[in-house]
C-alpha cells in the first residue's frame, strides 16, 4: 500500500514540475495557499448566485442544480489551493523558495 502512494505522489510531482512547479509563487498564490476556504468562496457564491439568475420561474429544480454547481466549483477551487498549498511547502523543503 505505501509503495501505491509514493507512486502516486511522485506522479503528481513530476506533472508538477513539468508545469512550472519548481518557480517561486505570486502574491496571489501565497495568499490563495494560505487562505483556501476563503479562495473557495470567492468562486462558489459569484457562480451559485450566477447560476440562479439564469435559472427559469417554472422549474423547480433549478435553484438546487444551482447550488450543487456553486458547491462543486468551491470543492474544486479549494482542492486547487490545497494543492498550491502542499506545492509552496515542498519548495519550502526542498530549498527552492524561503517563504517569504
Amino acid at each position: 500500500m505505501a509503495n501505491w502512494r509514493r507512486t502516486l505522489g511522485d506522479a503528481f510531482w513530476a506533472v508538477d514540475r513539468a508545469l512550472g512547479g519548481q518557480r517561486i509563487p505570486t502574491r496571489i498564490q501565497k495568499w490563495v495557499a494560505r487562505h483556501p476556504i476563503v479562495a473557495a468562496l470567492c468562486v462558489a457564491v459569484p457562480f451559485t448566485l450566477f447560476c440562479l439568475m439564469l435559472s427559469r420561474a417554472e422549474e423547480p429544480d433549478d435553484p438546487w442544480f444551482a447550488v450543487f454547481a456553486g458547491l462543486a466549483m468551491g470543492v474544486v477551487f479549494g482542492l486547487t489551493a490545497f494543492s498550491e498549498r502542499l506545492r509552496q511547502r515542498r519548495l519550502k523543503r526542498l530549498g527552492i523558495w524561503d517563504g517569504s
